[in-house]
């Protein structure tokens, strides 16, 4: 064997190491008996810290801890932002996204995605007296969003010279707000809505009706998984199937919590 089909040979192997590995990311959550779960820590109902446990809790805190119990393995989260969760996939810091995370076509390009959990819609947040009411006052204005969000992009198309300031968290993306710097913040109304009741003065503030987009939030699998993920929409269906789904939207958006709010939508493949 000449030299040279000694290195071909060893470039293939090289190569074809890390597929056969990235392959069996489910059989190595299992192994290991740990799911790593990229969740925010942040935008409450969906991933906050409780004041009472100190521990991260919320909407996909709940789900991320059903797919785990499912899956036989333990539990543990990693808070992620808006702009880290997808890095932190790809490099393998994490499993899985469960984090307010829209399904998009763009996105498909870079991971994969679950059903659509949850569905919501994006919209703006304002002073009562500022005047704004529309998408349209918002023209030459600021606006406040988090950065690498869809909300950042959807803004910008739907109002040209928009001047968006972008923050790395929803809680800044609100101080500004509430100190005036900007004339409103956008994002997913159920976000919104949260700071929006949860505000010192929740009367100085406004939602108005119009929507800006659809947003149909799914978990984030790694590219080339697709065992990982068909035992996630798995697990998904059987939550829908069996009431867990709809107890667990109940439990964060039932009439008795600070966001109530409808359950419109059932557990299935996004319709984009």
């Amino acid at each position: 064997m000449t030299a040279r089909i000694i290195r071909l040979l060893f470039a293939i192997l090289l190569t074809a190491v890390p597929a056969l590995a990235a392959a069996d990311l489910l059989d190595d959550i299992k192994a290991r008996g740990t799911l790593v779960v990229g969740v925010k820590d942040a935008t409450p109902p969906f991933g906050f810290i409780s004041p009472e446990s100190r521990s991260v809790v919320g909407y996909d805190v709940d789900f991320a801890a059903a797919i785990a119990r499912e899956l036989g393995v333990e539990l543990r989260l990693v808070p992620v932002t808006t702009a880290t969760r997808v890095p932190e996939l790809t490099q393998g810091k994490i499993d899985l996204i469960i984090a307010t995370m829209t399904h998009t076509k763009q996105r498909e390009r870079q991971i994969d995605f679950s059903h659509t959990y949850f569905m919501t819609g994006q919209k703006l947040l304002v002073h009562r007296d500022s005047g704004v009411r529309s998408v349209a006052d918002l023209r030459g204005k600021r606006v406040s969003s988090v950065r690498g969000s869809t909300s950042e992009q959807n803004i910008r198309r739907a109002v040209p010279g928009v001047r968006v300031v972008s923050f790395n968290d929803y809680p800044n993306a609100f101080l500004a707000l509430a100190q005036r710097k900007v004339a409103a913040m956008t994002t997913d109304e159920i976000i919104l809505m949260n700071f929006h009741q949860r505000a010192p003065d929740p009367e100085m503030f406004l939602l108005p009706d119009e929507y800006i987009s659809t947003e149909p939030y799914g978990i984030g699998v790694r590219k080339g998984q697709p065992a990982l993920l068909n035992a996630v929409n798995r697990i998904l269906e059987q939550m829908e199937a069996s009431g867990e789904a709809a107890k667990i939207h109940a439990k964060w958006f039932g009439p008795d919590t600070d966001t109530p709010l409808k359950r419109t939508f059932r557990i299935g493949p996004a319709n984009l």
